[in-house]
């Protein structure tokens, strides 16, 4: 099993056991692949869900950029709900566990086909 394969497998877990979410698993593969290098870095690998600075970066270059979502009150009060759902005394967010949740909350998983 690859080290990509392997984290997929834990961001799953991570969906199932934190959020309470049966993960598609091509859906995730495809954010995994999408999230590129970042996910072998253990500081960019995750998200801060209190850092203001964090969380505009993953409106502004997920949500914005990526899922081509126009800027909005909408954005920052879904990334508040993924945060909630996700635990904010969690203190490993995934990225991938984030933009996977957010792709679902925002009904945007065509993106990735």
């Amino acid at each position: 099993m690859s080290k990509r394969d392997e984290l997929i497998q834990k961001y799953a877990t991570d969906l199932k056991d934190k959020c309470g979410v049966n993960a598609n698993m091509d859906l995730l593969t495809k954010v995994v692949i999408g999230c590129g290098p970042s996910i072998y870095n253990k500081d960019a690998s995750t998200v801060s869900g209190t850092d203001e600075k964090e969380l505009a970066t993953v409106k502004n270059n997920f949500l914005i950029k990526k899922l081509g979502l126009k800027d909005s009150a909408d954005l920052d009060k879904g990334i508040d709900a993924i945060m909630e759902k996700y635990g904010r005394s969690n203190k490993n967010k995934y990225r991938a566990v984030v933009y996977y949740l957010l792709a679902v909350h925002f009904k945007k998983e065509a993106v990735y086909n």
